[in-house]
C-alpha cells in the first residue's frame, strides 16, 4: 500500500491528469462526485478517493446486499458453508498428508498462500499506477485507485467478521473442524491470532476483489478470467494444505471479495446493476450492546 500511495504522490504527471479530469466543457469544474459525466472509460479518480470512498462503499454494500430478495442467496451461501464445515476435518487431514508427502507440494502451497496475503495485491496496484502515470493511461490509473479502495473496503469487513466468529485455523485446532469462539476476548485474539481468525478467508477475499477490479476494467482481455480464477483456486487449495484455512472459510470470503471488487469498479453502479433503487423491503444489521455482552441487531422493514 505504501509503495502504491507514494507513486500517486510523487509522479509529476498526476497533476496534469487530474487537472484534465477536473476541468471539462470549456473549463467548467465538475461536481464533487468522484466521476465526471464522461463514460466509465474516461474518468480518473482523485488521488484520495481510494480512502474517502470507503464509508460510502460500506454503506452502499449494506444497503444493496441486505434485501429480502437476496435471502435465497444468503441461504445458499450458508448451506454451502455448512456442507463444507461437515467435511472440514477430512479435507484438512487429506491436505495435510498431501503436503507432508511432497516437498514440491509444500513449496508450491507456500508460494500461492503468499499470493493471497495482501502484499502482492498492493504491489499490483502500485504497478498499475506506475504504468498509468508513465504512459498517461487513464484506465491503469483508475484500476490502481480502485484496487486499493476495494482491498481496504473488503478487508475491513472481513476483519470485523473474523473478530466476531473467532474460529481456529486448522494448524492450531484443538478439536475437529476447529473451535468457534464467538465474540472472543480481543486481548486474547491479538495474542493468539491463528486461534481466532480463520473465518472468513481474508486471503481469498483479497485475491478475489483484486482480480474482479481488474476484470471489470479490462473486460476485453479474454485470458484474464481463466488465469485469474485458476490462481484463486490454487490459493484456496494451498491455504488448506498449509493449515491456514478450512474450505468452509471460502464461500463468504469469495462473495465479499467479488462484491466489493465490482462495487469499487463501478462507483455509480452498485454491484454493476445500475443506480440503486429504493426498496420497500429490506434487512439491516447493526452492532448493539446488551447486558449479556456485544451482539448484532437485525431489523426487517416491510
Amino acid at each position: 500500500m505504501v509503495s502504491a500511495c507514494l507513486i500517486w504522490l510523487l509522479v509529476p504527471e498526476r497533476q496534469m491528469l487530474l487537472a484534465e479530469v477536473i476541468m471539462r466543457d470549456g473549463g467548467e469544474q465538475t461536481s464533487d462526485s468522484t466521476l465526471t459525466q464522461n463514460s466509465n472509460e474516461e474518468f480518473v479518480p482523485r488521488w484520495y478517493d481510494m480512502f474517502t470512498n470507503l464509508p460510502g462503499d460500506w454503506a452502499r454494500y449494506s444497503k444493496e446486499t441486505f434485501r429480502t430478495e437476496h435471502i435465497p442467496a444468503f441461504l445458499g451461501i450458508a448451506a454451502l458453508t455448512g456442507v463444507l464445515i461437515a467435511t472440514d476435518a477430512k479435507t484438512w487431514d487429506l491436505s495435510r498428508r498431501w503436503r507432508d508427502s511432497s516437498t514440491t507440494v509444500r513449496n508450491v502451497s507456500e508460494f500461492f498462500e503468499y499470493l493471497g496475503d495482501g502484499r502482492p495485491q498492493f504491489g499490483l496496484a502500485g504497478a498499475f499506477a506506475l504504468y498509468g502515470f508513465a504512459l498517461k493511461d487513464r484506465r491503469a490509473i483508475r484500476t490502481s485507485s480502485q484496487l486499493i479502495e476495494a482491498i481496504l473496503a473488503c478487508g475491513a469487513v472481513v476483519q470485523v467478521i473474523k473478530h466476531v466468529t473467532g474460529r481456529q485455523s486448522p494448524y492450531v485446532s484443538t478439536v475437529p473442524r476447529g473451535v468457534w469462539d464467538f465474540f472472543p476476548n480481543q486481548i486474547e485474539y491479538h495474542k493468539h491470532v491463528p486461534s481466532y481468525d480463520a473465518f472468513p478467508s481474508g486471503h481469498l477475499a483479497t485475491a478475489m476483489t483484486t482480480i474482479t477490479v481488474v476484470f471489470e476494467n479490462y473486460p476485453e482481455v479474454n485470458w484474464l478470467k481463466p488465469v485469474g480464477y485458476t490462481i484463486i483456486g490454487l490459493i484456496g487449495v494451498s491455504m488448506v494444505n498449509t493449515g491456514i484455512h478450512w474450505y468452509s472459510d471460502y464461500p463468504l470470503g469469495l462473495v465479499l471479495g467479488y462484491s466489493f471488487g465490482v462495487l469499487a469498479a463501478h462507483p455509480t453502479n452498485v454491484l454493476g446493476s445500475g443506480s440503486s433503487v429504493p426498496n420497500d423491503k429490506s434487512i439491516s444489521f447493526s452492532p448493539m450492546m446488551t447486558k449479556y455482552g456485544p451482539g448484532i441487531s437485525v431489523g426487517f422493514i416491510f
